[in-house]
């Protein structure tokens, strides 16, 4: 099978029909780039979707206040839904399961925060110590809210990053400092970094602990937004319906009414972005293997024209003694080796090209909503090797077969 005249003449055979090989060859690359190409691109998307999730918890549900549109229990519809922190006790009473219930008010539009001489406009949010839990933002210096912080109404600040950088420099130590929002003095305790697409802009968020919010900035008993995350096992939409429930029956509207809460369910959006992408991987290997077949038959056809040339040629090899599979192994060598050649240059050229869409987005520090790190498994690169050598065997086992079966009398009456 690896003898060397074999071989010899293969090389030979390429070199004397140049056009043709090279035609043969490009249906096979372009089909294998392509394969690689999409399913890199489909990742890139993948990844730069899930991104958007960021360090937090995917089982999260958040729920902030809405309008009715049913009418329910002789009340009509168009009445605005408000939490208050009597609903959260109520949750925590009612609903089973629960890991975390977090809730979080802001200060709506941005509001300047103050040190010395530098100022900013920033979002100021009032959250507890297990919103972060959930959340995802992660510590850089200092130290997180805690309890007691929101137990004792304390007047501290989380930075993010970008509004630390803005307001103290690289060349302050902002933990222990004092920043001023609205007259009011807070002392910072803590910088914190946020992952995901919009890392930049959450990192542009202070916090401060909820209570405080609430007192400080004339919130008293107001909820505007509840997270919540299940215990390990239980779906997310059994929590939801329960909470659903507590607070319909809290606020008198309809369970069944759509407008009455904003919900974000991040696993239910988790579950039908995996079905999303399944299908677009699905579509991707089918239109990839399609274009590949397409190249792997060009590579059969070819290799049928190849025998009937070289009809007299192997008529003269067997008549000589030449077994039918020295002549199978021949023909069965000269298609592996050009799908599977051409193929393998496929794979890099998607690859690499790959790597340069990854490099130019890193470098550049490019952050696109919906496209990030594209790549290739290496368990898809493995697959497409291992396709590649068969379908190179599969394309030249006919034409091989056919050859096998010539008789030497009639091939060398063959014109």
């Amino acid at each position: 099978m690896f003898d060397l005249d074999k071989w010899q003449e293969i090389l030979g055979t390429m070199r004397k029909n140049k056009l043709r090989t090279f035609l043969t060859a490009f249906g096979v690359f372009w089909g294998i780039f392509m394969l690689v190409l999409l399913l890199g691109v489909g990742k890139g998307l993948e990844n730069g979707i899930f991104n958007r999730f960021g360090d937090g918890a995917k089982n999260s549900i958040f729920f902030s206040n809405g309008r009715t549109s049913l009418a329910h229990q002789g009340l009509a519809p168009g009445r605005e839904i408000n939490f208050t922190n009597d609903d959260i006790t109520a949750i925590e009473r009612e609903v089973n399961n629960l890991k975390i219930i977090a809730p979080r008010n802001r200060l709506f539009g941005e509001f300047t925060i103050n040190y010395q001489k530098q100022n900013g406009s920033y979002q100021v949010f009032g959250a507890t110590d297990q919103f972060f839990k959930m959340n995802g933002e992660k510590l850089n210096k200092g130290r997180l809210l805690n309890p007691n912080d929101d137990k004792e109404k304390r007047k501290v600040i989380v930075l993010g990053e970008t509004a630390k950088n803005v307001l103290f420099g690289d060349s302050v130590n902002a933990v222990g400092e004092y920043v001023n929002i609205k007259g009011i003095y807070f002392k910072v305790v803590g910088i914190f970094n946020a992952s995901g697409n919009n890392k930049g802009r959450r990192e542009e968020r202070a916090y401060i602990p909820f209570t405080t919010l609430q007192t400080t900035f004339n919130q008293p008993n107001k909820v505007q937004m509840l997270a919540l995350v299940a215990q390990d096992g239980i779906p997310a939409d059994e929590i939801e319906k329960r909470v659903r429930k507590v607070l319909a029956t809290r606020h008198k509207f309809s369970e069944e009414d759509p407008l009455a809460l904003q919900v974000n369910n991040n696993e239910r959006e988790l579950k039908q972005l995996n079905g999303l992408f399944s299908g677009i991987r699905t579509f991707v290997w089918i239109v990839g293997i399609g274009t590949l077949i397409a190249g792997i038959v060009g590579v059969s056809n070819i290799m049928l024209i190849i025998v009937k040339e070289r009809t007299r040629e192997i008529g003269v090899r067997k008549a000589l003694g030449a077994t039918p599979f020295s002549v199978v192994s021949l023909i069965l060598q000269e298609s592996i080796v050009i799908t599977a050649f051409s193929g393998y240059l496929g794979l890099l050229a998607g690859a690499g090209l790959l790597d340069g869409i990854r490099y130019l987005l890193e470098s550049s520090g490019a952050e696109l909503p919906f496209f990030a790190r594209p790549e290739v498994d290496v368990e898809v690169a493995i697959a497409a090797t291992i396709v590649l050598v068969i379908s190179g065997a599969v394309a030249g086992l006919v034409p091989a077969l056919k050859a096998a079966n010539i008789k030497p009398i009639e091939a060398l009456r063959a014109d």
